[in-house]
């Protein structure tokens, strides 16, 4: 008679689940992977997991990024009593997959994968931000190195040259138009273009770490547009798949600045655990030692806002002023990378503003968002701008001021002409929820924003 398995039971008590809804979470998992097998998965399986039957094929693999979705945090095997090698297993890290072969399912598959996540929202994976250990991270360069060649095409400067032209055209894109708008051209791009060069034969061992790296900022920005747009789960394994680049390339400075952009999106999706573990990881050793000053200041930042989302609000703080140092001590002689090109004044404003309100700080909020609205330059960060105003109007409202935050709103719409962006959208939905209590009280201000606010939400898809 099989013994009963009490470490599962724990870890779904843990959740706070029925066993129906357990079930109903896995099948959803399982339609994201394509594990049609476990699609019929019902409450009578659940339960006879728990009675001690072991589950076959993936199902544990999928039972484990359920519970990690739910509880926020990874759950292994060894934790719900399931260790023990499953025959026909898959593992589904994607730390183990194939460079090449996920760039080219990325290209693949993205288009309907936003589709479907549009339609029915899939779920944003934090098992899935769980880092390797320090020997995987040791040992991506030699993999890159033995990997044999998947196409004849030699790979020189130029090829460098052209991912990088590209990546930094759309990088400028973003910030000016925002993520919903061109990022499919991207994905193109990285399909067709970039996965041939990361296969390709290399002139040297010098010219394979520049394509890599450079093949990791154009991933990197593709998975930054997705977040924009509000495709959290593309954008998730956009960034995981530019931190392999990364860490194959032996470009450390890299790989802190997207694990910084990791944290971000797990830090506005409200996982502040998940976020404080990655914005640590961007500033570990040679993360932060080989970046230059601006882009330390921008890791910093980040983790300033994780720390206070997590409500460590010392630390937030120490992390708050060294920033400020470090973008003190940038200089003209840097050689910044042009991943950083658009962290000025403004961008630490912007973040440090966001951070204080997480403090509950509102009048060092309002100033902060201030600094940030005077000192960026409009018409090339059109989206932030929009975005930050919109935040700014938010705070005066919540401190009584709705005259002023009208105004400030009506600024962020000016701003949101020509911009596609989900955060964007965000803010105008915000806009709207704030403004309800306001509308029948005879406040013009308040019902012209309204309708205002309402025209930008039809034509921002």
């Amino acid at each position: 008679m099989a013994r009963r398995n009490e470490k599962l039971a724990a870890v779904i008590a843990q959740t706070g689940w029925s066993q129906p809804k357990v079930a109903a979470a896995l099948v959803r998992v399982a339609a994201e992977v394509g594990a049609d097998e476990l699609l019929g998965t019902t409450r009578s399986h659940i339960a006879m997991w728990i009675a001690g039957t072991r589950p076959r094929g993936r199902a544990p693999l999928i039972l484990c990024e359920t519970l990690s979705r739910r509880l926020q945090r990874s759950v292994t095997l060894a934790e719900i009593g399931l260790s023990t090698p499953v025959p026909g297993a898959v593992p589904v890290s994607e730390w183990r997959v194939d460079t090449v072969t996920a760039l080219l399912d990325l290209g693949r598959s993205d288009v309907d994968l936003e589709r479907r996540q549009l339609l029915a929202g899939a779920a944003y994976s934090v098992g899935g931000l769980v880092l390797p250990g320090q020997q995987w991270w040791d040992e991506a360069p030699q993999r890159a190195r033995s990997r044999p060649a998947a196409t004849n095409r030699r790979i020189g400067d130029a090829e460098v040259n052209a991912v990088r032209e590209l990546t930094e055209f759309f990088s400028a894109r973003d910030q000016r138009h925002g993520g919903m708008d061109g990022r499919t051209a991207l994905y193109q791009y990285i399909r067709d273009d970039v996965a041939r060069y990361v296969g390709g034969v290399f002139a040297s061992d010098e010219t394979r770490s520049n394509l890599l790296s450079a093949a990791s900022e154009a991933v990197y920005v593709a998975g930054w547009m997705s977040f924009d747009a509000s495709e959290h789960e593309a954008a998730r394994r956009y960034f995981t798949l530019a931190l392999k680049l990364a860490a194959e390339a032996d470009d450390a400075p890299l790989a802190g600045h997207i694990l910084r952009a990791m944290a971000h999106q797990a830090t506005d999706l409200g996982h502040p655990r998940a976020a404080v573990n990655l914005a640590a990881a961007s500033v570990e050793r040679k993360r932060y030692s080989l970046a230059t000053p601006r882009e330390r200041a921008l890791l910093g930042v980040v983790q300033a806002r994780s720390l206070a989302a997590d409500g460590q609000r010392r630390e937030a703080i120490a992390a708050l002023l060294r920033a400020e140092d470090d973008l003190a001590a940038a200089g003209p002689g840097d050689e910044d990378p042009s991943r950083v090109w658009f962290f000025q004044r403004a961008s630490l404003a912007h973040e440090t503003a966001r951070t204080l309100w997480t403090l509950g700080d509102l009048d060092g909020t309002l100033r902060e968002f201030n600094n940030s609205v005077l000192t960026r330059k409009a018409d090339t960060f059109s989206r932030t701008h929009a975005v930050t105003l919109g935040y700014m109007g938010t705070v005066q409202a919540r401190q009584g001021n709705v005259e002023a935050a009208c105004a400030t709103w009506a600024l962020a719409l000016d701003a949101m002409e020509g911009v596609q962006s989900g955060r964007a959208r965000e803010a105008v939905v915000n806009m709207r929820r704030v403004l309800s209590p306001f509308r029948n009280r005879g406040i013009s201000a308040a019902a012209e924003i309204d309708e205002r606010a309402k025209a930008v939400l039809e034509r921002v898809a």
